[in-house]
């Protein structure tokens, strides 16, 4: 259910461009019009042969109103589940990782920081943390047989993974019991072995034993067919480093000491009554979660022992702050970011680049522009490099006053065995995924 194959690139940005008037991304049906250009075919002239035996939005019916909303294909009796794995090619077997295994989640690691997504120019490769996998994969009521590896019969060596967790997604008004697919990892040297296939149908497999038929995914690369197509944007908080290797450059009119000036934060943070989310918080946090997702069109929903999860703080994981108001105690608001760091490839003077992610963020009494910008100060504090966004929720405002630059990369949005009348806007989407 997943072809994460692509990364989010690095940004091209101008420092010059940035402080200027950008543009900012337009949907306006942008998907009609790629499909639309390719009456004979699909986008790019590429054939999607496994994608188009899936039930997946096809490009041949994109704008087609006829169709209905919600599940492509009903529910198979579980009896008529496949009961065995499908079959790998003979030099390869099938494994559960534990990510609970210390020796199983550095085998992990090391699969995908060697071979996991990379930008396009190839400076750059995703560089999850142990920490931050075992955040990733073990939410409430995870299935450890959704871990899936496949591993060399004769040498145990892990060379390729995927994964899937569960999630209550909620569509229009329907709440959907999904499961979120990610982390396909094919080793580099394998991938004309077609793994990535029949990994995509037992990860499946293995969802629909557990009564679940829908599902969520990303991809930096374009398949039948996107709900939502959305674009990433970077905020420098380091530009001299970010300059030095190759994720951003000097513009023409453009100075190293300019650019420093350019990119300057306060000190320290505005927000009246702000400090990190503790414990004692997530039922507030949940209830705020809860209301500002209802604004959109899909959008996961979340219990107290979820926020507790994916919110409270782990250092070199995410970072919550709230908002408490300093009349009634209330929580008002809050923000997230977590820490994706990434290799640098191919440079003697650095090895990581440590970019902070938004996660969830809600504003009642504090505006969003406040709030991220104290989150770009704290970010800056804790040595990140750069602040990184979609422009999915509410983000698309605070991007263009915050100085962030249009990156390179695109990220899509899809579903697995549901089917939405016509395309989101990345506004309408309520949903993060890592």
């Amino acid at each position: 259910m997943t072809d994460k194959d692509s990364s989010s690139g690095s940004t091209n940005e101008n420092p010059d461009r940035v402080s200027a008037e950008n543009p900012l991304s337009n949907y306006q049906n942008a998907l009609d019009n790629i499909v639309h250009q390719f009456p004979d075919s699909n986008p790019f002239n590429q054939q999607h042969k496994f994608w188009e035996t899936q039930p997946v939005g096809q490009f041949k019916d994109v704008g087609n109103s006829s169709l209905p909303e919600g599940p492509i294909e009903q529910p198979t009796p579980l009896s008529e589940v496949k009961q065995e794995p499908y079959n790998l090619p003979n030099l390869y077997e099938w494994t559960i990782c534990d990510i609970n295994s210390d020796e199983i989640c550095n085998e992990v690691y090391v699969l995908l920081t060697n071979n996991y997504v990379e930008d396009d120019d190839n400076l750059f490769r995703f560089n999850y943390s142990k920490e931050f996998l075992r955040w990733g994969l073990r939410p409430p009521g995870y299935f450890k047989s959704w871990h899936i590896g496949v591993r060399v019969k004769a040498s145990k060596k892990l060379v390729a993974f995927i994964t899937a967790i569960p999630v209550k997604m909620r569509v229009r008004d329907e709440v959907v019991k999904m499961a979120e697919v990610n982390f396909l990892c094919v080793h580099k040297k394998l991938r004309s072995k077609r793994l990535a296939p029949v990994m995509i149908k037992e990860v499946t497999r293995r969802i629909h034993l557990e009564n679940i038929w829908q599902a969520a995914y990303t991809a930096g690369v374009f398949l039948p067919t996107p709900v939502t197509t959305c674009q990433y944007w970077h905020r420098t908080l380091n530009p001299k480093k970010l300059i030095d290797v190759g994720f951003s450059r000097l513009g023409d009119r453009m100075t190293m000491s300019r650019a420093i000036k350019l990119y300057k934060l306060p000190n320290s943070t505005s927000t009246p009554g702000l400090r990190k989310m503790e414990l004692r918080d997530v039922p507030a946090v949940t209830q705020l979660l809860k209301d500002y997702l209802s604004r959109f069109v899909v959008a996961p929903i979340f219990d107290d022992d979820e926020v507790e999860h994916w919110l409270l703080p782990q250092e070199n994981v995410i970072e919550s702050y709230v908002v408490e108001s300093l009349e009634s105690h209330e929580i008002t608001d809050f923000f997230s970011f977590y820490t994706l760091p990434s290799s640098i490839l191919n440079n003697q003077n650095y090895s990581t680049l440590k970019a902070a992610y938004t996660f969830y963020n809600v504003s009642t009494n504090t505006s969003l522009l406040q709030l991220i910008q104290d989150a770009l100060i704290i970010a800056k504090q804790n040595d990140f490099d750069v602040f990184n966004a979609l422009d999915i929720m509410e983000n698309e405002p605070f991007v263009k006053e915050l100085k962030f630059g249009r990156g390179d990369g695109q990220l899509y949005y899809y579903l697995y065995n549901y089917r939405l009348r016509s395309p989101l806007k990345p506004s309408e989407l309520g949903l993060v995924m890592l």
